[in-house]
Protein backbone atom coordinates (compact mmCIF):
# COMPACT_ATOMS: atom_id res chain seq x y z
CA UNK A 1 0.00 0.00 0.00
CA UNK A 2 0.77 3.55 -0.76
CA UNK A 3 2.26 5.01 2.06
CA UNK A 4 1.85 8.76 3.54
CA UNK A 5 3.40 11.06 5.50
CA UNK A 6 1.14 12.39 8.02
CA UNK A 7 0.89 14.21 11.07
CA UNK A 8 -0.50 16.25 13.66
CA UNK A 9 0.41 19.82 12.54
CA UNK A 10 3.43 21.58 14.21
CA UNK A 11 2.28 22.96 17.29
CA UNK A 12 4.51 26.29 17.38
CA UNK A 13 2.28 28.40 15.73
CA UNK A 14 -0.48 28.00 17.81
CA UNK A 15 0.03 30.76 20.69
CA UNK A 16 0.26 32.51 18.25
CA UNK A 17 -3.30 31.95 16.55
CA UNK A 18 -4.98 31.73 19.66
CA UNK A 19 -3.76 35.12 20.54
CA UNK A 20 -5.19 36.76 17.42
CA UNK A 21 -8.34 34.73 18.01
CA UNK A 22 -8.74 36.24 21.48
CA UNK A 23 -7.68 39.85 20.47
CA UNK A 24 -10.31 40.52 17.71
CA UNK A 25 -13.17 42.79 18.59
CA UNK A 26 -15.54 40.44 20.49
CA UNK A 27 -15.48 38.61 24.05
CA UNK A 28 -12.97 35.70 24.31
CA UNK A 29 -14.92 32.73 22.45
CA UNK A 30 -18.13 34.77 21.75
CA UNK A 31 -18.03 33.30 18.18
CA UNK A 32 -17.65 29.70 19.56
CA UNK A 33 -17.32 27.09 16.06
CA UNK A 34 -16.29 29.83 14.56
CA UNK A 35 -12.92 30.58 16.76
CA UNK A 36 -11.93 26.40 16.88
CA UNK A 37 -12.28 26.66 13.21
CA UNK A 38 -10.17 29.39 12.63
CA UNK A 39 -7.58 27.83 14.95
CA UNK A 40 -7.74 24.27 13.01
CA UNK A 41 -7.26 26.08 9.52
CA UNK A 42 -4.41 28.28 11.03
CA UNK A 43 -2.95 25.19 12.39
CA UNK A 44 -3.20 23.08 9.44
CA UNK A 45 -1.89 25.72 7.03
CA UNK A 46 0.81 27.08 9.10
CA UNK A 47 -0.32 30.56 9.26
CA UNK A 48 -1.93 33.33 10.40
CA UNK A 49 -3.81 34.36 7.76
CA UNK A 50 -5.38 31.10 6.51
CA UNK A 51 -7.07 31.11 2.91
CA UNK A 52 -9.63 28.72 0.88
CA UNK A 53 -8.56 28.25 -2.11
CA UNK A 54 -10.60 26.92 -5.32
CA UNK A 55 -13.18 24.66 -3.35
CA UNK A 56 -13.96 21.43 -5.67
CA UNK A 57 -16.03 18.63 -4.61
CA UNK A 58 -15.06 14.97 -5.46
CA UNK A 59 -17.68 12.14 -6.26
CA UNK A 60 -16.31 8.45 -6.14
CA UNK A 61 -18.68 6.19 -7.98
CA UNK A 62 -18.99 2.64 -7.81
CA UNK A 63 -20.90 -0.47 -7.45
CA UNK A 64 -21.15 -3.19 -4.55
CA UNK A 65 -21.71 -7.01 -5.08
CA UNK A 66 -23.34 -7.20 -1.55
CA UNK A 67 -26.06 -5.01 -3.54
CA UNK A 68 -27.35 -8.68 -5.10
CA UNK A 69 -28.29 -9.67 -1.38
CA UNK A 70 -31.20 -6.91 -1.24
CA UNK A 71 -29.80 -4.76 1.28
CA UNK A 72 -31.07 -1.69 -0.46
CA UNK A 73 -33.92 -0.76 -1.75
CA UNK A 74 -33.11 1.52 -4.54
CA UNK A 75 -32.00 -1.24 -7.35
CA UNK A 76 -28.03 -1.13 -8.50
CA UNK A 77 -28.40 0.53 -12.19
CA UNK A 78 -29.02 3.92 -9.79
CA UNK A 79 -25.26 4.17 -9.79
CA UNK A 80 -24.43 4.42 -13.16
CA UNK A 81 -28.11 6.28 -13.97
CA UNK A 82 -27.24 9.20 -11.34
CA UNK A 83 -23.31 9.19 -12.47
CA UNK A 84 -24.25 10.28 -15.48
CA UNK A 85 -26.94 12.64 -14.36
CA UNK A 86 -24.24 14.30 -12.47
CA UNK A 87 -22.78 15.79 -15.56
CA UNK A 88 -26.58 17.04 -16.48
CA UNK A 89 -26.11 19.53 -13.83
CA UNK A 90 -29.28 18.80 -12.37
CA UNK A 91 -28.22 16.40 -9.32
CA UNK A 92 -28.32 17.18 -5.55
CA UNK A 93 -24.99 17.67 -5.83
CA UNK A 94 -25.06 19.88 -8.10
CA UNK A 95 -27.12 23.18 -7.26
CA UNK A 96 -25.00 22.92 -4.11
CA UNK A 97 -21.53 23.45 -6.19
CA UNK A 98 -23.04 25.86 -8.22
CA UNK A 99 -24.68 27.69 -5.07
CA UNK A 100 -20.90 27.51 -3.09
CA UNK A 101 -18.55 27.85 -6.21
CA UNK A 102 -17.09 24.46 -6.08
CA UNK A 103 -15.72 22.90 -8.42
CA UNK A 104 -17.12 19.50 -9.44
CA UNK A 105 -14.72 15.93 -10.54
CA UNK A 106 -17.14 13.08 -11.18
CA UNK A 107 -14.77 9.72 -10.91
CA UNK A 108 -15.71 6.06 -12.10
CA UNK A 109 -13.86 4.37 -9.30
CA UNK A 110 -15.54 1.01 -10.23
CA UNK A 111 -19.52 1.05 -11.96
CA UNK A 112 -20.87 -1.65 -13.46
CA UNK A 113 -21.17 -0.09 -16.90
CA UNK A 114 -20.05 1.45 -19.52
CA UNK A 115 -19.82 5.02 -18.55
CA UNK A 116 -19.54 8.23 -21.26
CA UNK A 117 -16.34 9.46 -20.03
CA UNK A 118 -16.72 12.11 -23.17
CA UNK A 119 -19.06 13.84 -20.89
CA UNK A 120 -15.97 14.91 -18.03
CA UNK A 121 -16.56 11.66 -15.67
CA UNK A 122 -12.97 10.51 -14.91
CA UNK A 123 -12.14 7.51 -16.01
CA UNK A 124 -10.55 5.41 -12.82
CA UNK A 125 -12.04 2.01 -13.04
CA UNK A 126 -10.66 -0.40 -10.96
CA UNK A 127 -13.23 -3.10 -11.80
CA UNK A 128 -17.13 -3.10 -13.09
CA UNK A 129 -18.18 -3.54 -8.92
CA UNK A 130 -16.57 -5.11 -5.75
CA UNK A 131 -17.33 -9.11 -5.39
CA UNK A 132 -20.42 -10.27 -2.81
CA UNK A 133 -18.42 -10.08 0.79
CA UNK A 134 -20.62 -12.90 1.95
CA UNK A 135 -19.40 -15.27 -0.08
CA UNK A 136 -15.36 -13.59 -0.74
CA UNK A 137 -13.36 -10.18 -0.44
CA UNK A 138 -14.74 -7.48 -1.72
CA UNK A 139 -11.78 -6.67 -3.33
CA UNK A 140 -7.77 -8.10 -3.97
CA UNK A 141 -5.07 -6.35 -2.30
CA UNK A 142 -3.33 -5.27 -5.89
CA UNK A 143 -7.16 -3.61 -6.09
CA UNK A 144 -7.54 -2.26 -2.78
CA UNK A 145 -3.78 -0.29 -3.39
CA UNK A 146 -4.88 0.89 -6.76
CA UNK A 147 -8.23 2.43 -5.23
CA UNK A 148 -5.34 4.59 -2.71
CA UNK A 149 -3.19 5.20 -5.51
CA UNK A 150 -6.02 6.65 -7.96
CA UNK A 151 -7.80 8.93 -5.40
CA UNK A 152 -4.55 10.30 -4.34
CA UNK A 153 -3.82 11.12 -8.07
CA UNK A 154 -7.48 12.95 -8.10
CA UNK A 155 -6.40 15.09 -5.02
CA UNK A 156 -2.67 16.00 -6.73
CA UNK A 157 -5.09 17.26 -9.98
CA UNK A 158 -6.92 19.22 -7.49
CA UNK A 159 -4.15 20.60 -5.78
CA UNK A 160 -2.19 21.73 -9.35
CA UNK A 161 -5.22 23.49 -9.87
CA UNK A 162 -4.82 25.72 -7.12
CA UNK A 163 -7.54 23.93 -4.30
CA UNK A 164 -6.60 23.81 -0.48
CA UNK A 165 -9.80 22.61 0.25
CA UNK A 166 -11.75 19.51 -0.59
CA UNK A 167 -14.74 17.71 -0.03
CA UNK A 168 -15.87 13.91 -1.12
CA UNK A 169 -18.81 12.29 -2.15
CA UNK A 170 -19.90 8.71 -3.20
CA UNK A 171 -22.53 7.28 -5.59
CA UNK A 172 -23.11 3.61 -4.81
CA UNK A 173 -26.47 1.58 -4.04
CA UNK A 174 -25.36 -0.81 -1.13
CA UNK A 175 -22.27 1.73 0.53
CA UNK A 176 -24.25 2.09 3.44
CA UNK A 177 -23.15 -2.28 4.31
CA UNK A 178 -20.04 -1.95 4.13
CA UNK A 179 -19.64 1.10 5.90
CA UNK A 180 -21.97 -0.68 8.85
CA UNK A 181 -19.62 -3.05 9.28
CA UNK A 182 -16.77 -1.05 9.24
CA UNK A 183 -18.65 1.06 11.83
CA UNK A 184 -18.99 -1.97 13.78
CA UNK A 185 -15.21 -3.51 13.68
CA UNK A 186 -13.38 0.00 13.95
CA UNK A 187 -15.36 1.37 16.21
CA UNK A 188 -16.36 -1.52 18.46
CA UNK A 189 -20.31 -0.62 18.71
CA UNK A 190 -23.15 -3.80 18.18
CA UNK A 191 -23.85 -4.24 14.47
CA UNK A 192 -27.28 -3.66 15.27
CA UNK A 193 -26.94 -0.37 15.73
CA UNK A 194 -24.49 0.17 12.97
CA UNK A 195 -27.50 -0.50 10.21
CA UNK A 196 -30.00 1.56 8.70
CA UNK A 197 -32.52 2.27 6.43
CA UNK A 198 -29.87 3.38 3.58
CA UNK A 199 -31.77 4.22 1.09
CA UNK A 200 -35.29 3.59 2.36
CA UNK A 201 -35.59 0.24 3.34
CA UNK A 202 -38.70 -0.60 6.35
CA UNK A 203 -38.13 -2.25 9.14
CA UNK A 204 -38.14 -5.59 7.73
CA UNK A 205 -36.09 -4.60 5.24
CA UNK A 206 -33.70 -3.53 7.87
CA UNK A 207 -34.00 -6.54 9.80
CA UNK A 208 -32.84 -8.61 6.76
CA UNK A 209 -30.21 -6.51 6.01
CA UNK A 210 -28.57 -6.98 9.46
CA UNK A 211 -28.77 -11.00 9.21
CA UNK A 212 -26.70 -10.78 6.17
CA UNK A 213 -24.21 -8.38 7.25
CA UNK A 214 -24.25 -10.37 10.49
CA UNK A 215 -23.59 -13.45 8.41
CA UNK A 216 -20.72 -11.87 6.30
CA UNK A 217 -19.19 -10.92 9.51
CA UNK A 218 -19.06 -14.26 11.42
CA UNK A 219 -18.30 -15.73 7.73
CA UNK A 220 -15.03 -13.24 7.68
CA UNK A 221 -11.76 -15.54 7.90
CA UNK A 222 -9.40 -12.64 7.22
CA UNK A 223 -6.54 -11.47 9.79
CA UNK A 224 -8.25 -8.88 11.60
CA UNK A 225 -5.72 -6.30 10.41
CA UNK A 226 -7.29 -2.45 9.42
CA UNK A 227 -5.79 -3.02 6.27
CA UNK A 228 -7.43 -6.20 5.08
CA UNK A 229 -11.16 -5.53 6.88
CA UNK A 230 -10.50 -2.27 4.80
CA UNK A 231 -10.02 -4.86 1.70
CA UNK A 232 -12.58 -7.69 2.75
CA UNK A 233 -15.41 -5.70 3.08
CA UNK A 234 -14.48 -1.84 1.25
CA UNK A 235 -16.26 -0.51 -1.92
CA UNK A 236 -14.19 0.37 -4.70
CA UNK A 237 -15.19 4.42 -4.23
CA UNK A 238 -14.88 4.18 -0.78
CA UNK A 239 -10.93 3.12 -0.48
CA UNK A 240 -10.84 5.46 -3.16
CA UNK A 241 -11.88 8.14 -0.88
CA UNK A 242 -9.86 6.88 1.91
CA UNK A 243 -6.75 7.57 -0.68
CA UNK A 244 -8.06 10.84 -1.40
CA UNK A 245 -8.43 11.96 2.00
CA UNK A 246 -4.97 10.64 2.99
CA UNK A 247 -3.35 12.36 0.36
CA UNK A 248 -4.79 15.68 1.36
CA UNK A 249 -3.72 15.33 4.88
CA UNK A 250 -0.18 14.71 3.43
CA UNK A 251 -0.50 17.79 1.54
CA UNK A 252 -2.32 19.91 4.31
CA UNK A 253 -5.15 20.29 2.39
CA UNK A 254 -8.47 20.89 4.28
CA UNK A 255 -11.03 17.71 4.70
CA UNK A 256 -14.89 18.49 4.43
CA UNK A 257 -16.13 15.20 5.62
CA UNK A 258 -19.71 14.43 4.33
CA UNK A 259 -22.41 12.03 5.66
CA UNK A 260 -22.56 8.45 6.99
CA UNK A 261 -20.16 6.53 4.43
CA UNK A 262 -17.18 9.47 4.28
CA UNK A 263 -17.45 9.31 7.95
CA UNK A 264 -17.24 5.62 7.98
CA UNK A 265 -13.93 6.00 5.22
CA UNK A 266 -12.23 8.64 7.56
CA UNK A 267 -12.74 6.32 10.62
CA UNK A 268 -11.17 3.42 8.20
CA UNK A 269 -8.18 5.99 7.50
CA UNK A 270 -8.09 6.87 10.78
CA UNK A 271 -7.48 2.95 11.29
CA UNK A 272 -3.80 3.61 9.47
CA UNK A 273 -2.86 6.86 9.73
CA UNK A 274 -4.59 8.48 13.44
CA UNK A 275 -3.60 12.04 12.62
CA UNK A 276 -5.60 12.79 9.44
CA UNK A 277 -8.55 13.75 12.10
CA UNK A 278 -6.92 16.70 12.29
CA UNK A 279 -7.11 17.52 8.61
CA UNK A 280 -10.69 16.89 8.95
CA UNK A 281 -14.02 19.33 9.29
CA UNK A 282 -16.88 16.99 10.07
CA UNK A 283 -19.87 18.85 7.73
CA UNK A 284 -23.08 17.59 9.49
CA UNK A 285 -24.68 14.95 11.42
CA UNK A 286 -27.28 13.05 9.00
CA UNK A 287 -29.86 10.88 9.08
CA UNK A 288 -28.51 7.79 8.68
CA UNK A 289 -29.18 6.03 11.69
CA UNK A 290 -25.75 5.16 13.02
CA UNK A 291 -24.50 8.08 11.70
CA UNK A 292 -24.48 10.34 15.04
CA UNK A 293 -23.28 6.62 17.09
CA UNK A 294 -20.32 7.38 14.52
CA UNK A 295 -19.13 10.88 15.01
CA UNK A 296 -19.41 10.29 18.70
CA UNK A 297 -17.31 7.18 18.77
CA UNK A 298 -14.97 9.24 16.97
CA UNK A 299 -15.36 12.72 19.17
CA UNK A 300 -16.75 14.35 15.83
CA UNK A 301 -18.20 17.72 16.25
CA UNK A 302 -20.40 17.76 12.70
CA UNK A 303 -21.04 21.33 11.85
CA UNK A 304 -24.54 21.12 10.94
CA UNK A 305 -28.18 18.83 11.72
CA UNK A 306 -30.52 19.05 8.78
CA UNK A 307 -31.46 15.82 8.24
CA UNK A 308 -29.77 15.13 5.34
CA UNK A 309 -28.57 11.69 4.23
CA UNK A 310 -28.34 12.17 0.44
CA UNK A 311 -24.29 11.57 0.88
CA UNK A 312 -22.85 12.82 -2.83
CA UNK A 313 -20.58 15.63 -0.36
CA UNK A 314 -24.00 17.87 -0.13
CA UNK A 315 -23.99 17.93 3.63
CA UNK A 316 -20.06 18.88 3.63
CA UNK A 317 -20.61 21.60 0.68
CA UNK A 318 -23.54 22.83 2.61
CA UNK A 319 -21.02 23.44 5.63
CA UNK A 320 -18.70 25.48 3.50
CA UNK A 321 -20.01 28.67 4.35
CA UNK A 322 -19.28 28.00 8.07
CA UNK A 323 -15.47 27.92 7.30
CA UNK A 324 -15.59 30.39 5.57
CA UNK A 325 -16.71 32.46 8.33
CA UNK A 326 -14.43 31.66 10.48
CA UNK A 327 -11.58 32.13 7.75
CA UNK A 328 -12.84 35.50 7.16
CA UNK A 329 -13.34 36.18 10.91
CA UNK A 330 -9.47 35.78 11.39
CA UNK A 331 -8.87 37.68 8.51
CA UNK A 332 -11.38 40.35 8.34
CA UNK A 333 -12.03 41.20 11.86
CA UNK A 334 -9.36 44.06 13.54
CA UNK A 335 -8.03 43.47 16.95
CA UNK A 336 -8.79 45.98 20.03
CA UNK A 337 -5.61 47.44 19.16
CA UNK A 338 -6.07 48.55 15.37
CA UNK A 339 -9.69 49.03 16.54
CA UNK A 340 -8.58 51.85 19.52
CA UNK A 341 -11.43 50.24 21.32
CA UNK A 342 -10.56 48.73 25.10
CA UNK A 343 -11.07 45.00 25.67
CA UNK A 344 -14.08 44.50 27.40
CA UNK A 345 -13.48 41.00 29.39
Amino acid sequence: MKIFSIHTPNQEIKPALIDKINNLTKPKGSLGTLEDLALQIGLIQQTLSPTLQHPQNIIFCADHGIADEGVSVSPKEVTWQQTIHFTHGGGGVNFLTHQHGFGLKIVDAGVDFDLPYERGIINMKVRKGTRNFLHEAAMTEEEMNLCIERGAEIVKHCEKEGSNILSFGEMGIGNTSPSSIWMHLFAHIPLAQCVGAGSGLDQSGINRKLLILQQAVNQYKGDGSAQDIIRYFGGYEMVMAMGAMLQAAEDHVIILVDGFIMTACMLAAMQLYPAIKDYAIFGHCGDESGHKLLLDAMDAQPLLHLGLRLGEGTGAICAYPIVDSAVRMINEMESFKQASITKYF
